[in-house]
């Protein structure tokens, strides 16, 4: 008997080529965490990954290539002060960790996830997205940019190795 609950999660969000975007399963939390040890410097505790699927499952996505996982984005929902309005007290999305193997790079794929990434969030009406980014990290910086994000600020030494991040946002109209 299939379970419908899991049968759900493993439906293509979208394709790009032959990557197929859906969301995340609990069996694939190892394979991101591969590909988290394999692209970034910032790595996380496996409670921590889990508590990201059990959170919003709707913006924890994976693509993958031939069964294989080669990107994953997670993100999670708090309320804070908006980057957008003064005074204001929202909901908002915060992309935590986005990634893609270098060897699946340049194919639409990051571009995907932050998009689908994107319509999880509105899911759970979420006033706006945000992401912090290394400033030396100009690719990554030009496609949010394209996708709409905004650099909202510079946070200085940001990340363990004392590199600068940028803050960027996307705000969301319902």
């Amino acid at each position: 008997m299939i379970d419908a609950d899991n049968f759900e999660l493993q439906v293509a969000l979208r394709e790009i080529g032959d990557c197929v975007i859906r969301r995340c399963d609990p069996s694939d939390l190892i394979p991101v965490m591969e590909i988290n040890m394999k692209t970034l410097p910032e790595h996380y505790s496996d409670y921590f990954y889990e508590s990201l699927l059990a959170e919003l499952p709707e913006s924890f996505l994976v693509g993958e290539v031939n069964g294989k996982l080669v990107g994953y984005i997670m993100c999670k929902t708090e309320y804070g002060f908006s980057n957008f309005k003064k005074l204001g007290f929202v909901k908002k999305g915060h992309v935590v960790s986005v990634a893609v193997l270098d060897s699946q790079r340049k194919k639409g794929i990051g571009r995907a996830l932050i998009e689908e990434a994107i319509a999880g969030t509105k899911i759970k009406k979420a006033d706006e997205l945000y992401l912090e980014v290394r400033c030396s990290n100009n690719e990554a910086v030009r496609l949010y940019e394209k996708i709409g994000f905004i650099i909202k600020q510079r946070i200085k030494s940001y990340y363990r190795d004392g590199e600068d991040a940028y803050l960027m946002a996307i705000e969301f109209f319902y």
